[in-house]
Formats: structure tokens, C-alpha cells, sequence
């Protein structure tokens, strides 16, 4: 919409529009419109120059707004199941876990150990605050304390199995998740298992 039609379905001042519009387009949370559509709405509303500008919401915006993409998830992942069975949701979370493994394996190429387990950090999120690594008896462990997929985990726990998997496959090594959101710890801990080599070949196998 362009200020003046703003002004006019609001009922408010012309000034009043502007001075909000500018303040939305400093925040980022509006964007001029493409010039197609300022053009319409221009010859829409008879009038030219700044004052008929359209302006819309800025993808940066959307997450003000009521979203559903976790119950989306989870109907996406029941369907699979409905449809193609557990082979077909097991061969689509391998796939997943492929994807997952091509594009970080190479940025993890040329690290050891602690430096992989440092970039894994950022597994589901870049420079997350909410994972980190711990030792213990010289096992380490990725502590995740935010699971950004856990409404559709609690529901479907085997997507979790993309984690363990993905881990597996970059480290080289056996991974266990000895602690669960599903379990009520208020945490995930993937124990990386360095006396438990992984082989080369193993395909992708479910969480038990």
C-alpha cells in the first residue's frame, strides 16, 4: 500500500503514516514495494512522488506474525510415514543426513578433533549460544539446552536420528545421546564415543 492509502484506511493524518513508515523502514520490517507494483498502486490511486510509493512487509517481518511451521512439520513427517511406511521416512532422514554431511564436511576437512567438535557447535544454528562442548574422562559431548525442532521431536523422535547420524559421519566416531528433551532433562548430550570408531561404510540407522 502507498502512505496515502495507509492514511486513508487508517483514518489517520498523512504525517502520521509517514513518520511510522520511516521508523518500519530503519527497523527493517518494511520494504519499498518492486516498481510493477509501486507503478499499479500508483496509477491506483491517481497521484505520483514519494506520497505514492508502495511499501510492503519486509521477510525479515514475518516471524511477528503468527506461524504454524512446527505443526506443518509434524503432519509432513505423519504423512510420509501414512504413505510410504517406516523404510520411507528412514530412507527420507537418511537423505537429509547426506545433505547435512555434504555440506560440512569439507569446512571440516583440514581440523582435529576439538576443533570439529568447536564448529559443531554451530550444527543447527550459526555461532549458537545454546550448545556447547564438555569433557568428560576424556569423552567429549555436544550440550545442546535449545532444540530448535522440538515440538516436531517430541512427536517424532526418530527426525533426532538426523543429528546422531550426521555427528557419526563427520567425527568418525560412535555417538549416544545420553540425555533428551523427550526425557524431560531439559537438555540434549551427544557423548562422542572416541573408543568406538565408526566404520566407513555403516549406513544410517535409527536411534534406538
Amino acid at each position: 500500500m502507498t502512505v496515502r492509502a495507509l492514511a486513508d484506511d487508517l483514518k489517520i493524518t498523512y504525517e502520521a503514516v509517514r513518520q511510522q513508515i520511516a521508523e518500519l523502514l530503519r527497523s527493517g520490517w518494511i520494504a519499498r514495494a518492486d516498481r510493477d507494483a509501486s507503478a499499479r498502486s500508483t496509477a491506483a490511486a491517481g497521484a505520483r512522488g514519494p506520497a505514492s510509493r508502495a511499501y510492503r512487509l519486509s521477510a525479515a517481518a514475518e516471524h511477528l506474525f503468527p506461524k504454524h511451521y512446527d505443526e506443518l512439520s509434524a503432519e509432513l513427517v505423519q504423512h510420509v510415514m501414512e504413505t510410504f511406511g517406516g523404510a520411507g521416512l528412514v530412507n527420507v532422514l537418511a537423505r537429509m543426513t547426506d545433505a547435512h554431511v555434504r555440506r560440512w564436511a569439507p569446512q571440516l576437512k583440514s581440523m582435529d578433533m576439538k576443533q570439529k567438535l568447536k564448529a559443531l557447535c554451530s550444527l543447527y544454528e550459526d555461532k549458537d549460544a545454546y550448545m556447547e562442548v564438555e569433557w568428560q574422562g576424556g569423552a567429549p559431548a555436544l550440550i545442546e539446552r535449545n532444540c530448535p525442532f522440538l515440538s516436531v521431536a517430541q512427536k517424532h523422535p526418530a527426525i533426532c536420528s538426523v543429528s546422531v547420524n550426521t555427528l557419526e559421519q563427520l567425527l568418525g566416531y560412535q555417538v549416544v545421546r545420553e540425555q533428551r528433551f523427550q526425557s524431560g532433562h531439559g537438555r540434549c548430550v551427544f557423548r562422542v564415543r572416541l573408543d568406538q570408531p565408526r566404520p566407513p561404510d555403516e549406513e544410517f540407522v535409527l536411534e534406538p
